[in-house]
């Protein structure tokens, strides 16, 4: 009995660590950085998936307003599960629809702002990113790490503090990864301390020389606690809701669940019987979970009624299998090739990278140093198939690996491996010793020994702080930046406009407007008079996004536009707005052909500039040797430069907005155009 206590106490002491004294000040000040990321709220544009797979989806449920719902939520074909959109926003908002009344009558306002809209979910989705951070902290002090120096690296990246705070389904990927991995973790390790055990008390009973040490060593086994199936159902659990919340999850699941499913294979009592028996029970314990969100996905998009179930009117076409649909869409290079095609390697090559800097090199290069190694037939230089470093670097380098092979590849698609590279190489750019930086020390106080090298800076270390920051302000509030400032503009406009005005808005060479923040009235919904009498609302904000159009192309459309207009002013005295919102960096070229063009001028002047702002469809663009001519020598060109250095930075600096335009009625000659909107 007193070898089982000691067993209860050792699984209690992983699954509870004793709080040890770090000095964690640093990592606690990028964890309020990252909620006040999130307050502010950093207005950066990543792509529009965070809000046309999310708030798009889910707002409409909650606020009587039109929303535009994305191809992947149509009922024919769905490919997205609408469980997880709903507890991840939908959670917010109803909290902020039952808060809202007593807002605007305690302080006079609504909270269905722009504002509010935004920040409300990206709260939700802040707090339940610190899971992935306790989950390292975890997996750090169950194996004897440092996880000071991790926790520090961790939320310094500005993947955790931008993307982490942003409502994609990655974010929820990357925060089920880090704890399913967790969960991992800790069975390894209670497994090999328990195998090692019961190898060693094996041994010792076959060896025994009487009846009485048999019959200890048979006692000592029995009270080894269970091991084999530890966490099954969380496990399998967590792997249904990733799948179910992004197909992807597969290659991020993968490596964990293989590494769960065969521990202490090879030892004396441990077979393939046990593997095939957690494979089983694995799979018993996720048809809960599936059959839930099936059922979920059935009833939302319309597959399967209550009346249905009642009459019994069910067979298999009641049943809708989003996963599956997911994989029938991209298996079809065409499907991919509207939303664009890339090279196979452009996750190793580019986006690694370009997620984590330095420190996705060095996982590179050093996995490429253990696919020499094995070459060559070093298998003692490679980390042991069992242990924890084989498991995070099977867990980095295989969804890499794996997602490689669709054509289509994006950056966010592979933070979820942050959490597993951060724990195998954050100590490689800090100069410190990547597994011997704690070593647990057994005594009653279970103090921690450290080893650290002197020089606690590295030109790593700096590029790492660095780049993070320089990515976390151009991530976080440049790169489209001004559309978010562009919908809080519009919906004020939308409020203060009279009634029957129509607001008509072109965009180009920007990302799509999230018209849920907009809260434009519901005119699909068919309203009833108290005389009974039904009817809809007339529609008034009409947007029109042209893409990477040309601009004779768009000066076609908003002068049809015009005409349009124009008539129904006429006939129905229905007064309008135009405007036209496109990059400040596109202004000139759309400024010029308005004024020379000689068929159908208009009148444009500028309402506003929103700051900052930047596209790469239509980068800014500054000639320096536009002032030099053929007859210049080198030494007058590069004074001509410099003089004109300062209004070069302006020019530059004055395109990084996204400009709004007033578009007039017409006119019939060219003079009347607004030469002002020019930027030089």
């Amino acid at each position: 009995m007193r070898y089982k206590k000691k067993y209860d106490k050792f699984i209690k002491d992983i699954e509870n660590p004793t709080p040890i004294k770090l000095d964690l000040a640093p990592y606690w000040l990028l964890a309020t950085l990252r909620f006040v990321l999130t307050l502010t709220p950093s207005i950066g544009y990543i792509h529009p998936d965070e809000y046309f797979q999310s708030i798009e989806v889910v707002a409409g449920e909650y606020f009587d307003i039109d929303v535009y719902k994305p191809w992947e939520f149509n009922t024919t074909f769905p490919i997205r599960s609408i469980t997880i959109p709903y507890l991840t926003v939908g959670i917010p908002y109803a909290i902020l629809n039952r808060l809202s009344p007593y807002s605007f009558y305690i302080f006079g306002t609504t909270l269905k702002s722009p504002y509010f809209l935004l920040v409300f979910p990206r709260l939700l989705i802040c707090a339940i990113s610190f899971i992935s951070d306790y989950c390292l902290y975890k997996i750090c002090y169950i194996y004897g790490q440092n996880y000071r120096t991790r926790l520090i690296t961790y939320a310094s990246s500005y993947v955790i503090l931008i993307y982490s705070t942003r409502t994609f389904s990655n974010t929820i990927e990357l925060i089920l990864t880090s704890t399913l991995l967790y969960f991992v973790a800790k069975c390894m390790a209670i497994s090999d301390s328990i195998v090692h055990k019961d190898d060693y008390l094996s041994d010792k009973y076959k060896r025994a020389g009487n009846v009485v040490d048999r019959v200890k060593y048979f006692k000592l086994r029995a009270s080894l606690p269970s091991h084999s199936l530890n966490n099954c159902l969380i496990l399998a659990t967590i792997t249904v809701i990733g799948i179910f919340n992004r197909p992807t999850f597969m290659a991020f699941a993968f490596a964990p669940i293989f590494f769960w499913l065969q521990r202490g294979l090879g030892s004396k009592n441990i077979g393939l019987a046990d593997f095939h028996i957690r494979i089983f029970t694995f799979v018993l314990c996720a048809i809960p979970t599936a059959v839930f969100f099936i059922l979920a996905d059935s009833f939302y998009f319309g597959y399967l009624t209550m009346s249905e179930i009642q009459n019994l009117q069910i067979s298999i076409n009641n049943f809708v299998v989003t996963p599956l649909n997911f994989f029938k869409y991209n298996s079809l290079t065409e499907n991919l090739a509207s939303h664009g095609l890339h090279p196979k390697f452009l996750h190793l090559m580019v986006n690694v990278p370009l997620l984590y800097n330095v420190l996705g090199l060095v996982g590179l290069f050093a996995f490429g140093s253990l696919v020499y190694r094995g070459l060559r037939g070093r298998w003692s230089e490679l980390p042991r198939i069992q242990s924890i470093i084989g498991l995070m670097t099977a867990s980095f380098i295989l969804p890499i690996i794996m997602l490689s092979i669709f054509p289509h590849q994006e950056p966010r698609f592979l933070i979820p491996v942050t959490l597993p590279l951060i724990f195998l190489h954050s100590q490689r750019i800090r100069q410190v010793s990547n597994l011997n930086t704690v070593t647990r020390v057994d005594n009653n106080n279970s103090s921690f020994a450290f080893k650290r090298n002197k020089n606690n800076t590295s030109k790593m270390l700096v590029i790492w702080y660095v780049v993070n920051m320089v990515l976390t302000f151009f991530y976080g509030f440049v790169h489209q930046g001004g559309v978010l400032p562009l919908v809080s503009h519009l919906a004020a406009e939308l409020k203060a406009k009279p009634y029957v005005t129509n607001i008509h808005l072109f965009t180009s060479h920007t990302y799509s407007i999230p018209t849920a923040l907009l809260q434009l009235r519901n005119t699909r919904k068919i309203y009833v008079t108290k005389e009974q009498r039904k009817y809809k609302l007339a529609k008034d904000f009409h947007l029109y996004e042209q893409g990477s159009e040309s601009v004779e192309q768009i000066y076609e459309n908003i002068a049809q536009k015009i005409r349009e207009c124009e008539k129904k002013l006429k006939s129905k005295k229905q007064p309008y707005r135009i405007y036209y919102a496109l990059p400040a960096s596109f202004l000139n070229e759309f400024a010029a052909y308005t004024f020379h063009n000689e068929s159908q001028v208009f009148h444009h002047k500028t309402v506003k500039m929103f700051y900052p702002h930047l596209t790469v469809e239509r980068l800014p663009s500054i000639d320096f040797f536009n002032e030099c001519t053929d007859f210049d020598s080198l030494e007058i060109c590069t004074k001509k430069i410099v003089e004109n250095v300062l209004e070069n930075v302006y020019k530059f600096v004055h395109q990084l907005s996204l400009v709004l335009l007033k578009i007039e009625s017409p006119v019939t000659t060219s003079s009347h155009v607004a030469k002002n909107t020019i930027l030089y």
